[in-house]
């Protein structure tokens, strides 16, 4: 049955993929991932109609979201204006709320980082860590003031595979899972091992860095993104995955700002 009480929608615009989600209240209710390129092909509309009815909700009370694909702003914009009759407000640096920066240029910093910050500082206090596993693997650090201080941004698993694969006549393209063993036993293998167990390592040396760097006794890590159920699991220095993570902090920022759309 479709109930008549607005949701609030969040939209993180990926490289990728775009991942969106409705919130009623104070609580995600149903999210989707389409393709990111949906929105200038005006395809778009289809799964977040489908959002909605998941929603059981036939209205948008408004829509929050990040971007780091900035062409894509404007045909997402249109489409709530015209389909739902619906304003969207953005995070940026210089709309953000619930942390603070100390960022030489806060401006390039991508939205949907500072919304990962956002969410992992109500969850976990300050200092605290995110690793989220997309397109790239980045690290966003909030100090002990509860600042967003900055980060780390190294290649995704999936960017190296595929690199891998195409500036080689022999090396194939392969779909990251746990590998079998450290030691690789055909071609596959081999790269999955680089793959994972690789940037495991690399995962925990920066995060040792990081410890040291910030003379944090404490730094709770928490983890999101694609890969990060898969990464976390022999990872013992990750504490959390949270898949949810970036619209969790779109979701506390638009309740700063627009406090008016989530009352029901």
């Amino acid at each position: 049955m479709v109930t008549h009480a607005p949701v609030v929608l969040l939209v993180d615009i990926g490289n990728t993929h775009t991942h969106a989600a409705v919130a009623n209240g104070e609580r995600i209710v149903a999210d989707t991932r389409f393709a990111s390129e949906s929105l200038v092909l005006g395809q778009a509309e289809l799964p977040l109609a489908k959002l909605l009815r998941l929603a059981k909700a036939d209205r948008l009370a408004g829509a929050v979201f990040c971007s780091v694909v900035p062409r894509l702003n404007p045909p997402l914009k249109r489409l709530l204006r015209v389909r739902w009759q619906c304003a969207a407000w953005q995070l940026t640096a210089r709309t953000v709320t619930g942390i603070g920066i100390e960022y030489p240029k806060p401006a390039t910093i991508g939205a949907d980082r500072l919304a990962n910050a956002i969410a992992a500082h109500e969850r976990f206090g300050a200092p605290v860590v995110v690793v989220d596993f997309g397109t790239a693997v980045t690290f966003d650090v909030v100090d002990a003031a509860g600042n967003y201080t900055g980060g780390i941004i190294a290649p995704g698993l999936s960017a190296m595979t595929d690199y891998l694969h195409e500036k080689t006549a022999l090396l194939p393209r392969i779909k990251i899972a746990e590998p079998e063993s450290v030691v690789g036993k055909d071609t596959r293998g081999a790269m999955l091992s680089g793959a994972v167990h690789g940037y495991r390592g690399l995962i925990a040396e920066l995060l040792r860095q990081l410890k040291r760097e910030l003379g944090a006794a404490r730094l709770p890590v928490v983890a999101t993104g694609g890969y990060a159920a898969l990464m976390a699991a022999k990872l013992p220095v990750i504490r959390r995955v949270e898949p949810l993570l970036t619209l969790e902090g779109l979701m506390l920022a638009g309740m700063a700002r627009h406090p008016a759309w989530w009352r029901t």
